[in-house]
């Protein structure tokens, strides 16, 4: 038997693969990714910026970052001092985000808890520290990688609609950066800063203005420095003004426009404006005509200053403006030249006259009678004023210039100067009075008092009255005793005084029953006395014969015819 023949085997054909391992997938991944990582790292990176502030308060290299609304736009890298050590250089690595802010006008400041305007902001740093803030300049600006910080953070954010106005002032007073800026009460805008102008002469403030406020403010609008407290003292009491607490503290700024006048556009971004001290001086400022005057005091004008009001009837028409002494050579004494200026148009109706033909008005108001008078504005201040009054029967004047101004005629009589007059002549009439006399004759008459007081008859007279009374006090005490027993019988007589009183009334009854008026003994009475008359009558005949013919008692009568 054959054995079986051997299988033959077939043999495998090897073939070379040209793809990768899948090991080396997991490298080649990793550099991707890395190589990713790196363009999306540098993608996102902006440049390096160096920023220079006077101190570092709170920053930290590799943790403050640069923040523009909340958004983190970069990191501090590290800080170094300059070459004179005055300031510190902060160096930021920033992102590409901010590549587009890093212009020209740019500002940055540090973020810290601080007050600062009157407002108090940083308060989030105290947890997170510290960062960078960033207000961007014109996005059409140059580029720019190294810049200025400031030391306080800027006071109105570039985005706000609104326009700055500059406010020239010979005092910067209690204005303030962030000072508000009020109109009618309300806080429309704030004060950025100041400018020192040429020769420092005065000081231009930079006022912005919130639209659409920013509309109100023309040409003719005034600006008033509203900074703290106003009080004026006048015949209505005491006047107190406060614009605002903020302004209080802060100080402010305040405008209005008048209503009357010409209207004019709103005015352009950078309008310059004076800014006055108060609200009283805008509102003169709003009257444009003005009359000069100057008057000759030569009493006493102590309180009159320049600014010292000048009124009519009460009202104010003007004020001072300066006051000063000098000699007279005409009158050989000091006075008192004080000068003023009148607004005509705060009396209604006559001040276009005025401006008119002003020689001719000034001379008809003195021709009536007006004159300038110094008086009182206030007994507790002493402040005095310029009053305009009509003084009747005054003398003639005529108005002259000097120096540019009309020369106002003026009158002692009334105000402070009447009052000085007047207590002169009771001070000279208290003076003419003898006191000197008066008081001798006092002492003379106390003397002759005393005298009296301790003299001897007076000792007398007392010693002499007190016999007096002590006799009449036994008097009194006798007639005491003695009245007792007649006090006693005084019921008695009474009851015996009007029975008596009643007895004499029935007589007098029975008197006039017998002998009145419409009895028989009155008619015969009547007729009695009717015949005593006649015989009366006979007798009297009888008598004047005979004074006449005295012979007829012897021969009788013989002319019975005719005597």
């Amino acid at each position: 038997m054959n054995p079986p023949e051997p299988k033959i085997l077939e043999q495998s054909a090897v073939s070379r693969s040209r793809r990768l391992p899948v090991i080396w997938a997991i490298p080649i991944i990793a550099i991707a990714i890395g190589v990713w990582l790196a363009w999306d790292t540098l993608s996102k990176e902006g440049p390096k910026i160096v920023v220079s502030f006077e101190d570092a308060e709170g920053l930290q290299a590799g943790q403050s970052q640069l923040k523009f609304k909340d958004i983190a736009l970069g990191t501090v890298k590290s800080l170094e001092f300059t070459k004179d050590r005055r300031r510190v250089l902060v160096t930021i690595a920033t992102t590409a985000q901010a590549e587009p802010f890093l212009t020209t006008g740019t500002q940055f400041w540090v973020v810290k808890p601080r007050l600062f305007a009157g407002n108090i902001s940083g308060f989030s740093t105290l947890l997170s520290g510290a960062y960078i803030g960033l207000l961007p300049g014109e996005a059409t600006a140059k580029a720019e990688r190294t810049f200025v910080g400031r030391e306080d953070p800027p006071l109105l954010d570039s985005g706000v609609p609104g326009r700055t106005f500059l406010l020239k002032t010979s005092q910067l007073g209690s204005v303030n950066l962030g000072s508000p800026v009020f109109y009618r009460g309300l806080s429309v805008g704030q004060v950025l800063g100041w400018d020192i102008a040429d020769m420092a002469e005065s000081v231009t403030i930079h006022a912005f203005v919130r639209s659409p406020f920013d509309t109100y403010v023309h040409d003719q609008t005034r600006f008033w420095n509203a900074s703290g407290v106003s009080v004026k003292l006048g015949g209505a009491g005491v006047e107190m003004q406060v614009e605002s607490l903020r302004a209080l503290l802060l100080g402010g700024v305040a405008f209005e426009t008048p209503s009357t006048g010409p209207s004019s556009d709103v005015s352009a971004e950078k309008h310059e404006f004076p800014l006055f001290a108060n609200q009283d001086a805008a509102k003169a400022a709003s009257y444009s005509r003005k009359i000069p005057l100057l008057v000759y005091f030569s009493s006493s004008v102590r309180g009159l200053g320049v600014g010292s009001d000048v009124v009519m009837h009460g009202l104010k028409v003007g004020q001072v403006t300066d006051v000063r002494l000098s000699f007279d050579l005409a009158k050989d004494a000091v006075v008192a030249p004080v000068h003023l200026e009148i607004e005509p148009e705060r009396i209604v109706g006559i001040g276009r006259q005025i401006v008119k033909n002003t020689d001719e008005m000034v001379q008809t108001l003195v021709s009536k009678g007006l004159r300038a008078t110094l008086q009182s504005g206030n007994l507790l201040t002493g402040e005095m004023l310029i009053s305009f009054e009509v003084v009747p029967e005054a003398p003639a004047a005529t108005v002259t210039m000097e120096d540019g101004a009309f020369v106002f005629p003026t009158t002692e009589s009334g105000g402070l100067s009447g009052l000085q007059a007047s207590a002169g002549d009771l001070l000279r009439n208290v003076n003419a009075i003898p006191f000197a006399s008066i008081g001798r004759s006092l002492d003379s008459m106390t003397k002759n008092m005393s005298d009296l007081t301790n003299g001897p008859q007076l000792q007398q007279a007392l010693t002499a009255l007190a016999a007096t009374m002590t006799e009449a006090q036994s008097a009194m005490k006798k007639l005491d005793t003695d009245i007792g027993p007649f006090m006693k019988q005084l019921p008695e007589l009474a009851t015996a005084l009007q029975t008596t009183l009643k007895q004499s009334n029935q007589l007098m009854q029975s008197v006039n029953n017998g002998y009145g008026d419409s009895t028989q003994f009155h008619r015969d009475l009547d007729r009695l006395m009717a015949q005593t008359n006649d015989a009366v009558r006979s007798f009297r005949a009888l008598a004047d014969l005979l004074t006449r013919h005295p012979e007829a008692l012897v021969r009788g009568r013989t002319d019975a015819g005719t005597q």
